[in-house]
């Protein structure tokens, strides 16, 4: 009996993997330099808004979604840019404290007096509705200009990386990983090791930096 020669049906889509040509893993954390870059880029195009927001998650180490639904009244009393602010999680429902340094109350300051505003309102209003906050995805989609424009891959980055760069300068710093969890809000203290990973270049300097 002669075979049928069977074709694929017409219909049917070949199967692709939701991360093909796709980069995975933990973004990378941001260099000194690179912040600093970052801030003399959004300076010199009078990026108001977007330094505030840039030094501000710096500073609190907060995720995507605590970051953009900050109200002023969480980080302005009496009229001033607090020194620590208390926010709650929305993840893990638990309250995590962060210091706002003088450089990133600066930068607070300055776009707080430019928006305008009561206690109740958002930090970063959505532009389609002031009863609305910044979406993460538009966070996401500044960040990758912010890295793009100081000859960075965006794909390498991510609002991960800034909530990762000034703990993992931290840990580099001082070891101390409890700290690192105390200010991440991590309940579990693997967690924080695994959210640290160092990448290649930092194993490499570091054993570069040991001579036995």
């Amino acid at each position: 009996m002669e075979k049928k020669t069977r074709f694929p049906s017409p219909t049917l889509k070949a199967f692709v993997p939701w991360n093909a040509g796709k980069m995975v893993g933990a973004k990378r954390a941001l260099k000194e330099k690179h912040v600093w870059a970052i801030r003399f880029w959004l300076g010199r195009e009078q990026r108001v808004r977007d330094r505030a927001l840039f030094d501000l998650a710096l500073d609190s180490k907060l995720r995507g979604c605590d970051l953009v639904s900050l109200r002023i009244g969480d980080i302005v009393t009496s009229g001033q840019v607090r020194h620590r602010a208390t926010v709650v999680q929305q993840k893990t429902r638990r309250p995590v404290q962060f210091e706002i340094t003088e450089t990133a109350r600066e930068s607070v300051r300055a776009w707080l007096e430019h928006r305008g505003g009561g206690l109740t309102e958002y930090v970063f209003p959505s532009r389609l509705s002031a009863k609305a906050y910044l979406s993460t995805r538009q966070y996401a989609r500044l960040l990758d200009q912010w890295v793009q424009a100081v000859g960075l891959i965006p794909d390498e980055y991510g609002t991960h990386s800034l909530r990762r760069t000034k703990v993992a300068m931290i840990y580099k710093r001082t070891g101390n990983i409890r700290a690192v969890q105390i200010l991440l809000g991590h309940s579990k203290l693997d967690s924080t090791v695994r959210y640290l990973g160092a990448d290649v270049e930092d194993a490499l300097a570091l054993s570069e930096a040991t001579d036995l």
